[in-house]
């Protein structure tokens, strides 16, 4: 199974397949079972007719697989062995739809402690799933794995402004951008963005891709908690994604003019300079790695 989902991922997401690569051969076919699934889900209530129902069916399903009942689907079937073989929480895939449900209406957020609950439920989950299929040496880098993945997920907004307000949808926090309630927002989100909000966009893509490197920096401390060769792969994954931010402040940090992106030798830099990061971790020094311990819910302490 693990040529399809790698075809899958590749097509998907370039940027997620090429730092799978580093992986060790077996944690990355769990990654790619775990990718595949989030992606699956996603495209269940993007791509439905009626993404409501699409919703109801992903929380059927996840039903089963915690209940213990076989799949005919062979990608679900995989992920009902991967919940089991790492013990993955429930609550995780569950707040994941959650984040999903919040697009269904879809949500606006006045600002970014609003913003930082999607984030977590969207990505920051993601991060914490990651941790159980990888494995960690202390669990202290479980908040560390949720703020890197709300990190990815703020550089996402900032990059797909256009794409998102073309399907209805606004992530950044719109108080900033001049609204004064929800209903000036969806009110302005049934035509295309006018010249007076494309000129604020820049200075507030450029605060939330600020808000975003602070949780890199946070988010890239737990690295060390992981197998050197999982370090390397999740270091290489974050640079790709914060390169995005560089390719936005290149182009005058206005998603309006264009979709930004790493070329191909961007992101082979990326990859060496992950190389180099890791290079000061010795192979065997650090603690063996386990299925974390605990679980970790979104509070206060991951908002930055």
């Amino acid at each position: 199974m693990n040529a399809p989902l790698a075809a899958f991922i590749q097509h998907h997401s370039k940027s997620f397949a090429l730092a799978s690569r580093l992986l060790p051969p077996a944690v990355r076919a769990d990654v790619l079972v775990l990718y595949a699934w989030c992606r699956r889900a996603d495209d269940t209530v993007d791509l439905a007719a009626d993404p409501a129902t699409g919703l109801a069916r992903l929380q059927a399903e996840l039903d089963a697989v915690y209940a213990g009942r076989p799949a005919a689907d062979p990608l679900l079937e995989a992920f009902a062995q991967l919940v089991r073989r790492c013990a993955l929480p429930r609550h995780y895939p569950q707040e994941l739809l959650a984040g999903m449900a919040m697009d269904l209406e879809p949500a606006l957020y006045a600002d970014h402690a609003a913003l930082a609950l999607y984030c977590y439920r969207v990505a920051g989950v993601v991060g914490l799933m990651m941790c159980h299929v990888m494995r960690v040496a202390d669990d202290a880098a479980l908040e560390q794995a949720a703020q890197l993945g709300m990190a990815m997920q703020l550089t996402n907004i900032c990059r797909d402004v256009a794409e998102d307000w073309q399907r209805g949808r606004l992530y950044l926090p719109y108080r900033a951008l001049g609204f004064a309630d929800e209903a000036a927002v969806r009110a302005a989100l049934a035509g295309p963005i006018d010249a007076e909000l494309a000129a604020r966009l820049p200075a507030q893509v450029r605060g939330v891709l600020a808000r975003a490197d602070a949780y890199y920096r946070v988010g890239m401390g737990g690295i060390g908690a992981l197998d050197w060769r999982c370090g390397l792969a999740v270091r290489a994954a974050a640079g790709i994604y914060r390169g995005i931010g560089t390719a936005l402040a290149r182009q005058g940090y206005q998603p309006l003019a264009g979709r930004a992106y790493l070329p191909g030798w961007r992101k082979a830099g990326q990859v060496l300079l992950a190389l180099a990061g890791q290079c000061g971790a010795v192979v065997g020094a650090r603690a063996a790695t386990r299925v974390p311990a605990r679980q970790v819910e979104f509070g206060p302490e991951l908002c930055l």
